[in-house]
């Protein structure tokens, strides 16, 4: 009788590890599926910073990127191609007509962004046409990066201002959003310009 007892036990046990199992397997995959489907949408109004950590590629974040300025209502929007896009991943005109250039990097904090974005961005102006220029990564800059920026006024936006611009608009906060965006770069002179003017 006892022993019948601990077996019947026994089965309950294992029917519920089982079924607890089971239960957990559900709700991971139901999580996966709905981060897949927030993450194929790129739906700027349902994307975190977590999410664009989760990106498999730089191309992904291009198009969030891309949808986000079509939400907060910029026209005349155009996604480079991946190759041959001369250093400019979005191109479009802002609310004062100009013509800005974005290099998207989608880089772990851990790994700073460099100055190949500004050069490279930098250089796409001429080729675009354009009057601005800015990086966006959802990680951080180097020090050399920052440098060379300042001198060329190419504005950096890292995951900071990332994270405070999907904020911004998910609470419907646009104007602010697209000032960050647009303003201009603080440029700075580089130490060579009073050595040179002597």
């Amino acid at each position: 009788m006892l022993l019948e007892q601990l077996s019947a036990y026994k089965e309950l046990g294992i029917g519920l590890i089982v079924l607890l199992l089971l239960l957990v397997l559900t709700i991971r995959g139901m999580v996966r599926d709905r981060r897949n489907r927030i993450l194929r949408d790129l739906d700027p109004r349902k994307i975190g910073i977590q999410d664009i950590d989760r990106m498999e590629d730089g191309s992904e974040f291009e198009l969030y990127l891309q949808r986000l300025l079509s939400a907060l209502g910029y026209k005349d929007i155009y996604k480079t191609t991946s190759s041959r896009d001369f250093g400019a991943d979005l191109v479009f005109t802002d609310r004062e007509g100009a013509r800005v250039v974005i290099q998207a990097k989608r880089y772990a904090v851990q790994h700073p962004v460099g100055l190949g974005a500004v050069q490279e961005i930098y250089t796409s102006m001429r080729y675009y046409a354009a009057d601005k220029s800015v990086v966006i990564t959802s990680g951080r800059y180097t020090e050399s990066c920052k440098t060379l920026a300042a001198v060329n006024g190419v504005k950096l936006l890292d995951r900071n201002d990332l994270v405070d611009m999907i904020d911004l608009f998910k609470a419907k906060r646009r104007e602010e959003v697209m000032e960050r965006i647009e303003s201009r770069a603080e440029v700075v002179a580089s130490k060579w310009w009073s050595k040179s003017k002597s």
